[in-house]
């Protein structure tokens, strides 16, 4: 397995399956072109195998933390490890930045996601709530 930052546009879009839904050529780009965001895919044979995202996010009393926005595995890849390489590479590279921590939102009942993070060194800050904002399919996605 190897892992390497996504640089390019057809990168992102060779990893779609990784994804929800189909990646598009003009998100993948902006998505390259904002400041903070990465994602590191994991390759076994050449393959995208699985992925990570990482945003960093910064605010004027505590300086700058990772949020680890995404993570995904392959079906056919699962259960090698590759998860917690993902999230681990993520966190070499949020500290190289300089981020004060990592953090990820997490489904309580998400058992495969919950014992990857903490197999990967994330400890558990207790339970939370998520609250969402939708404003529609399309709204501010083709600007």
């Amino acid at each position: 397995m190897e892992i390497r930052r996504a640089t390019t546009v057809a990168e992102l879009i060779a990893a779609e399956h990784l994804y929800d839904g189909p990646a598009r050529a003009e998100w993948a780009g902006r998505f390259l072109a904002a400041p903070g965001h990465l994602m590191l895919i994991a390759y076994v044979d050449g393959v995208p195998a699985g992925m990570v995202s990482g945003v960093e996010m910064l605010h004027p009393d505590k300086g700058t933390e990772m949020c680890l926005y995404e993570l995904s595995v392959d079906e056919r890849f699962r259960r090698r490890g590759i998860g917690r390489a993902l999230t681990e590479a993520l966190a070499v590279v949020a500290r190289g930045r300089g981020c004060y921590d990592m953090w990820v939102g997490v489904d309580t009942d998400n058992g495969p996601a919950l014992a990857t993070y903490r197999s990967a060194g994330a400890g558990d800050d207790g339970e939370f709530a998520m609250l969402t904002w939708e404003f529609g399919d399309e709204v501010g996605k083709s600007d």
